[in-house]
Order: structure tokens, then C-alpha cells, then sequence
């Protein structure tokens, strides 16, 4: 089943200021809260629905990306969010340990800032390529 827009779904224009989802989001929550709606699977659904688009329209790099490309682009398993990594990263087939000695290798370059160990997609097969010798910096 497609997902309905994310505008759509709070009831906000697309050209909606933070604060119109803020509120929209608010009413709706407690709209279909479940603790209002005791037993009524409807209301459940409409509720996490509700706070899936909130958690995209109220984040302004996903609701960037959202507009651009729709909900493919926040998708991994589209390209999106990940630009065409899939489901899986490197974290989750060598494990998290696999990823701090590539960032120490990584912070020792000259010039290159690793902001998080979630690293970009592109940062753990050039540091491969480094560790075995076939690209050098």
C-alpha cells in the first residue's frame, strides 16, 4: 500500500511554516492517541501515521529531502537517505568495533573531519582502499 503525503496526512500546505505542523501534529496526536481511543485499531494506525510525518516535516534535512524526492528519498532500501547503500552498511555486516579504527585511520588524514562514527557512505571504502594500498592520499 502507498504511503500518503506527508502534507496531506497533517493537514498542512506544503508551504506550511514549523510552527502550522507543530500545531497540526498536536491535534491530531491527541485526536488518535491511543489512550482516547482504547481498543481501536484505526485510531492506532492514523496515530503512527501522524507521527511518522511529523517526525519528517518537523526535521528540517528530512523534510528537505522529503520534498525533493518523496518518500523514496528517505527510504534506504529505494537509495534514498543512503544514496543507493541498501539496507545493510558496513556497521552491520563487520560490526560497530570494524568502524573506529577506520576513523582513526580516517581523523589522521590532514584536513578531514569524521563527524560521527555513522560516517558517510563513501568514507569506509576509500579508508579500505588506503589500508590495502590500492589509493593512496
Amino acid at each position: 500500500m502507498a504511503k500518503r503525503d506527508y502534507y496531506e496526512v497533517l493537514g498542512v500546505a506544503k508551504n506550511g511554516s514549523d510552527d502550522d505542523i507543530k500545531k497540526a501534529y498536536r491535534k491530531l496526536a491527541m485526536k488518535f492517541h491511543p489512550d482516547r481511543n482504547p481498543g481501536d485499531k484505526s485510531a492506532e494506525d492514523k496515530f503512527k501515521e501522524v507521527n511518522e510525518a511529523y517526525a519528517v516535516l518537523s526535521d528540517a534535512q528530512k523534510r528537505e529531502t522529503y520534498d525533493r524526492f518523496g518518500h523514496a528519498g528517505l527510504d534506504p532500501s529505494q537509495g534514498g537517505a543512503g544514496f543507493g547503500r541498501g539496507g545493510a552498511d558496513f556497521a552491520d555486516v563487520f560490526g560497530d568495533g570494524a568502524i573506529t579504527p577506520a576513523v582513526s585511520v580516517l581523523s589522521a588524514v590532514e584536513g578531514l573531519e569524521v563527524a560521527s562514527p555513522s560516517l558517510h557512505n563513501w568514507v569506509i571504502p576509500i579508508t579500505l582502499l588506503v589500508l590495502t594500498g590500492l589509493f593512496s592520499v
